[in-house]
């Protein structure tokens, strides 16, 4: 029988515990520039330990492009202070002239070439993770691997699934459940997805610079003399001009069961692409890429979610997910909120919890492929011009505008943010919600609509304000204290990293072609 979401949402209610214990982590890409807002050539600091083995500091794409990792929280409060506390090290820990870079949208940069790849030292591992970056330089060039964003991971504890598989009247069990559930989550923030960019997208300017020779038949309209917009726009690192990628197009991942998922990245990963093989495997004896396939590895796929799986040593992503199913959900499609000295507020993971609850109870039919594609097609619209007065989105044969649609949404984040909160101390889901819906109907409270008039108000470019506030986020977090780690915690942490990469380095007994072919060999089983 197909319940309702009123009726799923009052079989959860009688057993509150059943909403107790959210899994939350969080992921925050952030670079280093220097007092100019220019990229910084130095090297990842020595403070922060080895970017390969380190439990909360490393880097992604280049050697500059910081990222934090925060352990998994059951609270709010508990994963705002761990990601405070590492925010606070690593101000204090910076080169006095550095500052970590407020916004998503690279600063400036007048030549690539000067963007060096992430450095994780000499073992086989090591290695991989940097070509791999070499490849992806050479694929899409290094302006787009260095867009930062904010990565937030989310899991349901085991007493939700219960009642999930009670309110489903299914007869699977354990990770059969868990993966069928977290699925159709996924299914339905694929419908629905786009109210992420369009609430907290906050770059809808670049700098001049990051489209230097690059062809767009966007109507850009230009701010000073660095920084060009689109009026309506909510997220341009999500479009084509940011962390996607046209190549994968015609890639079809299908979400509708673990298997079928599971067997459409594997058969992803297989797919030759032309303009790749152009590019050469090796050259003069060197990897400039790890192999010509659309997909280097599973990590190249760009999803604004992932089902996921932690990883044992020598796991590939979707082998993990094979063996074990789905343990949690990553959400990609956060820009970093330049409003916020960490990136992210109290406010928007109170919003997030609710969405992902509200999209894992909401009923949620399979999808083909025509359907998937046209989902994605209300995301794009939504990240070029979701605040644009007379848009409309069709869902599931509905065609309504944002307001409408975030009309409809809001009311039932609301029934479900009153489920919440009886749970808790306060009434934080409810004021999340009641602060936040308004902003379907009046655009001009959105996070894009925001930066933009804080630019054109004060007719000033994006990097100079971005650089203003990088200088005043660095002297406030060197300012607050800890709140759950001390200095001695991350020395620690430093001098264990630097131990386990040395180990890594003097365990090999393999070449680097032959780890990479036992490597590929073994992701295919």
């Amino acid at each position: 029988m197909s319940r309702t979401f009123k009726q799923r949402l009052a079989a959860i209610e009688k057993k509150p515990q059943s909403l107790t214990g959210l899994g939350r982590g969080i992921e925050r890409e952030a670079l280093r520039v220097d007092e100019n807002g220019h990229l910084s050539q130095k090297s990842h600091p020595y403070a922060f330990g080895s970017a390969l083995c380190h439990t909360s500091i490393t880097t992604d794409y280049a050697e500059s492009l910081l990222e934090f990792i925060t352990p998994v929280a059951r609270t709010v409060p508990q994963l705002l202070d761990y990601l405070n506390d590492i925010h606070h090290y690593v101000a204090k820990n910076l080169d006095a002239n550095e500052t970590l870079w407020p916004i998503s949208m690279p600063c400036y940069v007048d030549d690539e070439s000067k963007v060096e790849l992430a450095q994780y030292g000499t073992s086989n591992v090591g290695l991989m993770k940097t070509t791999y970056r070499h490849g992806l330089s050479q694929r899409y060039g290094s302006m787009m691997q260095i867009i930062s964003g904010v990565h937030y991971n989310f899991s349901l504890p085991d007493d939700f699934w219960a009642v999930w598989a009670e309110i489903h009247e299914s007869e699977l069990e354990g990770k059969d459940l868990q993966s069928e559930g977290y699925l159709g989550l996924i299914r339905n923030y694929l419908r629905y997805g786009w109210v992420i960019p369009f609430l907290f997208g906050a770059s809808p300017a670049i700098c001049k610079s990051f489209v230097q020779g690059k062809k767009t038949l966007l109507n850009f309209k230009t701010l000073g003399d660095e920084s060009i917009y689109l009026p309506y726009a909510t997220s341009l690192r999500l479009s084509d001009l940011g962390y996607t990628s046209s190549e994968q197009a015609s890639l079809n991942i299908v979400y509708n069961s673990l298997p079928e998922y599971i067997t459409s990245v594997r058969a992803a990963l297989q797919k030759k692409s032309p303009a790749f093989k152009s590019l050469g495997v090796k050259k003069a004896g060197k990897y400039v890429q790890l192999n010509d396939h659309i997909l280097q590895i599973e990590n190249e796929l760009y999803a604004s979610i992932r089902p996921k799986r932690v990883l044992q040593e020598g796991e590939t992503p979707s082998q993990a997910l094979d063996s074990r199913g789905i343990e949690y959900v990553e959400i990609r499609s956060l820009d970093v909120n330049p409003f916020e000295t960490i990136g992210i507020s109290e406010e928007q993971i109170h919003f997030l919890d609710l969405f992902l609850i509200w999209c894992v109870m909401r009923p949620s039919a399979s999808l083909n492929t025509e359907q998937a594609l046209h989902y994605n097609a209300n995301f794009n619209s939504v990240v070029l011009e979701g605040r644009k007065p007379d848009l409309q989105l069709e869902i599931e044969g509905s065609r309504k505008s944002i307001a409408e649609w975030g009309a409809m949404l809001s009311a039932e984040l609301q029934q479900l943010a009153f489920v919440l909160d009886k749970n808790t101390t306060g009434n934080h889901y409810s004021e999340a919600i009641k602060h936040i819906s308004g902003r379907f109907s009046q655009t001009e409270l959105t996070s894009s609509a925001r930066v933009l008039s804080g630019l054109t108000g004060q007719s000033r470019s994006k990097c100079s304000l971005a650089l203003e506030l990088s200088k005043e986020y660095k002297k406030q977090l060197i300012e607050q204290d800890y709140r759950c780690y001390s200095d001695a915690y991350f020395e620690q942490q430093q001098e264990l990293s630097l131990k386990k990469q040395a180990l890594k380095e003097k365990s090999d007994t393999l070449s680097f072609d032959d780890y990479l072919h036992k490597y590929f060999t073994d992701a295919k089983k």
